[in-house]
């Protein structure tokens, strides 16, 4: 009788991804990060384990965004919970200013909603230039 392996968390391998964002499509690049971060591209893929991977995004201040008017034109929005308190970003400052951010905002409404998301979505790194710290754990590899 054949069975379904279930992996646990001390029998997951987790590698180095480097993504360049450099003229790629803001939405589909934040799929394929989930994807990876989940660990949705692994043959031994368990829903309730973390078994994803890190990934690192260089050039992310580069990405490109579908559509003529969406970077001024779409709004985020964020609230404290006072009166009057909600204060908005443009599409277009927020890539300018902080992409960590937008990357980070994107990718989280794509995993998880529990405490096992939050642990996906640490390890995603993101730089706006095309240096990054990690060059010792990543392998020779590079996507």
């Amino acid at each position: 009788m054949k069975m379904t392996k279930m992996v646990n968390s001390a029998q997951v391998e987790r590698d180095w991804i480097v993504l360049d964002a450099e003229g790629k499509t803001f939405g589909r690049l934040v799929t394929e990060i989930a994807t990876y971060l989940r660990g949705k591209h692994k043959p031994y893929f368990t829903p309730h384990v973390d078994c994803g991977d890190h990934v690192i995004v260089i050039n992310a201040s580069k990405v490109k965004f579908s559509g003529a008017n969406k970077l001024e034109d779409k709004q985020y929005h964020r609230h404290s919970g006072y009166f009057g308190s909600v204060k908005s970003e443009k599409l277009g400052e927020l890539v300018q200013k902080n992409p960590e951010k937008l990357f980070k905002l994107a990718t989280r409404g794509m995993l998880p909603k529990t405490k096992l998301g939050r642990a996906m979505l640490k390890k995603l790194r993101v730089y706006a230039g095309s240096e990054h710290p990690h060059t010792a754990q990543v392998k020779a590899k590079e996507n």
